[in-house]
C-alpha cells in the first residue's frame, strides 16, 4: 500500500482454473486503487457471482472480471472464483483469517 492506494498486488499459490484466473484478474484490476474502492469493486464482484442466474447480470465497472458472471450457474464454483478476494479484502483489514462464507 502507498497511503490508501494498492500499489503493488500479487499472489502465490495453485488451484483450479477458476481461481487462478480470478487471482490475477483481481491483481490487475484492484492495482492503483483506493482501499474503499477496491472494497466496493469485491462487493460488485461478488454480487455478481452470488447473483440469480435467472436474470441478467449487473456487470457495472467490472470491466474484464465480467467474465466470471457465468460462474453465478455453479454454486460450487463460487467459492473458487472468490477465495482470492476474501483473501485481499481480509488483508486490507489487517486480518489473518480468511472465510468464503
Amino acid at each position: 500500500m502507498d497511503g490508501d492506494k494498492v500499489e503493488a498486488v500479487g499472489f502465490e499459490g495453485g488451484g483450479c482454473a477458476i481461481s487462478t484466473a480470478s487471482a490475477s484478474l483481481m491483481t490487475e484490476a484492484v492495482k492503483g486503487r483506493s482501499g474503499a474502492e477496491v472494497k466496493q469493486l469485491f462487493e460488485d464482484f461478488h454480487g455478481l457471482v452470488t447473483s440469480d442466474p435467472t436474470r441478467e447480470p449487473e456487470i457495472g465497472e467490472l470491466g474484464k472480471l465480467a467474465v466470471f458472471g457465468g460462474v453465478r450457474e455453479f454454486p460450487l464454483r463460487v467459492k473458487c472464483a472468490t477465495l482470492c478476494w476474501h483473501a485481499l479484502r481480509a488483508a486490507l483489514e489487517g486480518g489473518e483469517a480468511v472465510s468464503t462464507e
